[in-house]
């Protein structure tokens, strides 16, 4: 099977996204064409970048991921293609992949460099269509592009721990379906710091939620901050709470909380992309 998946800023009011699978399919009917997001905001890279990071791994090995957001080739951004945990990766040097490989080192990266063998109508995306279903069928990286060691990384939103490594502070990234609010801090980063400390989150000075306490505690999954057996698991619905989520990374989360009708976490407590959230640790 080879599959080919798709993280755009598309959305889905408009063609893009079928003419995007139906020019894959013009290229390479076998492929399999799975959709990732299409909803990420426009040319927000950052938010691509956690999304492809937390989507790709239940894919099997050998899986081509195209990603188009903020794809335009210019002085600044060229094309790039590289192989990363036996995946493949498609997209603009824009820092996409930085939050990747800062985990483990690519396999190989290569820039692009096939445009001048399409005609001079052919879009970004046609050159994305051709080196995703070229790298499908089983093709080489050194057939579209020219090896490279390095590729730009999303710098202004990394967590950052203190000099003195009592604290980290770290910014908002993503805010999913249900208004969870997840943080670039990192289960590993935050392991590493806390060093089996105490600690406290404490969310932005903007909060308005009415509990305006800090969250001191990090539960494994959302159902566990029901601890009492005193109450039912109703009782806590509406209570803020933390988890490290799927992705490994810090999420901030109002336990069974509907945003469509009673709030969510970004809602009620004033937590939006890049607002800042700090992990405080004790003695």
């Amino acid at each position: 099977m080879s599959i080919i998946t798709l993280t755009t800023d598309y959305g889905l009011k408009d063609h893009f996204v079928g003419a995007l699978k139906g020019k894959i399919l013009s290229e390479f009917a076998e492929a399999t064409i799975i959709d990732i997001s299409h909803d990420i905001d426009p040319f927000n890279t950052a938010e691509a970048s956690y999304v492809i990071g937390a989507g790709y791994f239940s894919f099997p090995k050998g899986t081509v991921h195209l990603i188009g957001v903020d794809l335009e080739r210019n002085k600044e951004n060229q094309h790039i293609a590289i192989e990363w945990n036996d995946h493949f990766f498609i997209c603009a040097d824009n820092g996409i992949l930085s939050m990747l490989t800062q985990k483990i080192l690519p396999q190989k990266m290569v820039t692009i460099n096939i445009h001048d063998r399409f005609p001079t109508d052919a879009t970004d995306l046609d050159v994305f269509v051709k080196v995703a279903c070229h790298l499908a069928k089983g093709g080489l990286l050194n057939v579209i592009g020219k090896e490279i060691k390095n590729i730009k990384e999303i710098t202004e939103l990394q967590p950052v721990v203190a000099t003195d490594g009592n604290s980290i502070k770290g910014y908002v990234i993503y805010i999913d379906h249900f208004g969870n609010v997840v943080t670039n801090i990192s289960k590993k980063i935050f392991v590493e710091t806390a060093k089996g400390r105490p600690y406290e989150i404490i969310l932005n000075k903007n909060v308005r939620y009415q509990n305006k306490t800090n969250i001191k505690n990090i539960w494994p999954k959302y159902s566990d901050i029901a601890v009492s057996e005193k109450y039912p698991v109703k009782y806590y619905e509406g209570d803020k709470m933390a988890i490290f989520n799927e992705a490994g990374y810090l999420e901030i989360a109002i336990f069974r909380s509907n945003p469509n009708s009673v709030g969510s976490a970004s809602s009620l407590l004033g937590l939006y992309y890049r607002d800042e959230v700090t992990v405080v640790f004790g003695k």
